[in-house]
């Protein structure tokens, strides 16, 4: 004969969106009963594995919408291969009181010495405290805005970017940009200058931008609202695909 309680349950549960309890609830209520735990005991282990569980799904959807190319992790990244990083000082910034504070983080360096690691590594501890997080290269942004505008949707894209937590453009200067598009992306930091951070990574310094952007001023003006209330990173080591591929060799 089923058990009308586990009947109503399930009912319960189902109504209330709970859909961990009655996966646990039976197992939990043996452990309760051996170990004599008060109803309220039960009921918070009850909720502690629904919570658990919704805020592991949470996470996961974050990270997927984020569109992170890869998955590393802050505890992944060999610090002693790039002694020219503070490791004490990414490690705090990965508590991520930057976001609070609405700064920026600049990773500038040669390619292969961890910059797009250390921005993912730091998205991802983003996405594990379930804030909103997007991923992109300045290439593939830019190409974003000029459809949006193409399309007459500029300023609802603007807005999407600007309720972002946090925004990271990975590869800036890879290719030329044009003025047009320049200006495009001049809309887009000033839209959330001192409103959400951004994290950035580029294979040049500041006073090389002047490849890849055909107008200075704008390129100043971009800077000028990057730098102000930023960490910014020199990375300096050696490339890391190089080691990876050395050691495959040994």
């Amino acid at each position: 004969m089923p058990n009308p309680f586990a009947i109503h349950i399930q009912k319960h549960a189902k109504f209330l969106n709970l859909s961990t309890l009655p996966m646990v609830y039976a197992d939990l209520a043996q452990k309760a009963i051996k170990s004599n735990l008060s109803y309220e005991e039960f009921l918070a282990l009850l909720l502690e594995q629904e919570v658990s569980k919704k805020t592991a799904s949470s996470v996961q959807r974050r990270i997927a919408t984020a569109k992170f190319p890869f998955v590393k992790t802050i505890e992944e990244f060999d610090f002693s291969f790039q002694p020219s990083l503070n490791e004490k000082e990414l490690s705090h910034l990965a508590n991520l009181d930057f976001i609070d504070k609405k700064e920026n983080i600049i990773f500038l360096g040669p390619p292969g010495v961890g910059k797009s690691h250390l921005a993912i590594a730091i998205g991802l501890k983003a996405c594990s405290a379930r804030l909103r997080i997007h991923f992109t290269t300045a290439q593939a942004l830019i190409k974003d805005l000029a459809l949006s505008e193409k399309e007459g949707l500029l300023l609802d894209k603007l807005a999407y970017f600007s309720r972002l937590h946090l925004l990271i453009i990975d590869e800036m200067g890879y290719m030329p940009i044009s003025n047009h598009e320049a200006n495009l992306l001049f809309q887009l930091i000033a839209v959330r200058y001192e409103k959400g951070s951004l994290i950035l990574t580029s294979n040049f310094n500041f006073d090389e931008w002047g490849r890849f952007f055909p107008d200075s001023v704008v390129a100043s003006a971009i800077i000028d609202r990057l730098v102000h209330h930023a960490h910014i990173f020199f990375v300096a080591g050696s490339s890391y695909r190089l080691k990876d591929k050395l050691n495959r060799t040994v």
